[in-house]
């Protein structure tokens, strides 16, 4: 999960795998993969260095390469 913060300055705590899309036009919009969207206070590059550092933190980038090189042989 990641924080990002609403318009109205309350926290949200977001599923990071769920997130599809990010963009700035200029506000920040987050679209889930449920068809969802938000707009945050954050910047796309904030939000997708947290994405980032996320995923860094519970492992997908390492597992993903695993299993590819499980496929691999």
């Amino acid at each position: 999960m990641i924080s990002v913060t609403r318009l109205n300055g309350s926290s949200l705590w977001l599923n990071a795998l769920l997130i599809e899309t990010v963009e700035e036009t200029p506000d920040t919009y987050i679209t889930l993969v449920t068809g969802k969207r938000m707009i945050v206070l954050e910047k796309a590059v904030e939000v997708i260095a947290l994405v980032k550092k996320y995923n860094q933190e519970i492992g997908v980038h390492n597992a993903t390469l695993k299993v590819q090189q499980m496929e691999e042989n």
